[in-house]
């Protein structure tokens, strides 16, 4: 794409495929983050794009990264941390909100961060996943993460994630952060399945801090699902 007589080259990735690696959020990833420099050319970018989430890479080699939606800056988000660690094949990556490590198992990328990190979200539960299938999508003002179970001993979840920004991202396909919050309300192992077929996999850590995992792909690679 073209901004303001610059080209700006971006990668585009999905996150937390399912176990038939289709489905996932999708994610640019503009490599080289220093021809978008200023804030108001990322959110440009950003908004051009229209994906949920935009990662600017300000640093490769130290895994500094720059997160935007299409409409704000998060200090931090999990699907573009999962998508750019498994890009990078980083081991660290460098957020507003901290630091966080990165590891590859197998098919799997996971990263390991702390909730207080994750943005505001309002954890909504309903009593069967069938109603949480049959929700609207609400209107703007409040970030909310739909969620069911689907089967409490096995830890299996039915979610959706609504971030009612009003910025064209109704309803988010894969949602690390709201994963994480609620993993850490629950204090549970949980297999998260969330929009269309996304996968999300967690697990709370003694220390307080969460890991979060998923498969990742090239779209360039995959079949729009």
């Amino acid at each position: 794409m073209r901004l303001t007589g610059v080209m700006v080259d971006y990668e585009v990735v999905r996150v937390f495929c399912g176990d038939d690696w289709r489905f996932g959020n999708e994610l640019g990833v503009v490599r080289d983050g220093t021809v978008v420099a200023a804030d108001a050319e990322r959110l440009a970018v950003a908004k051009e794009l229209g994906f949920s989430e935009t990662v600017f890479v300000d640093d490769p080699i130290d895994g500094v990264i720059d997160i935007w939606t299409p409409s704000l800056r998060l200090p931090f988000a999990g699907h573009p941390c999962v998508g750019v660690g498994w890009l990078l094949a980083a081991a660290e990556l460098t957020t507003r909100a901290g630091r966080v490590s990165v590891r590859h198992d197998d098919e799997l990328t996971w990263i390991t961060a702390h909730p207080d990190w994750v943005p505001p979200r309002t954890l909504r539960r309903y009593d069967s996943a069938a109603e949480v299938d049959e929700l609207r999508v609400p209107p703007p003002g409040e970030w909310i993460y739909a969620w069911a179970w689907q089967d409490e001993s096995s830890g299996q979840v039915r979610a959706r994630a609504f971030p009612g920004r009003g910025d064209g991202i109704d309803e988010d396909e894969a949602t690390g952060a709201a994963a994480i919050a609620l993993t850490a309300a629950l204090n549970k192992r949980l297999t998260i399945t969330q929009g269309r077929g996304s996968q999300i996999l967690t697990a709370p850590r003694p220390n307080g801090m969460i890991d979060i995992g998923g498969r990742v792909r090239d779209i360039a690679h995959l079949d729009r699902a």
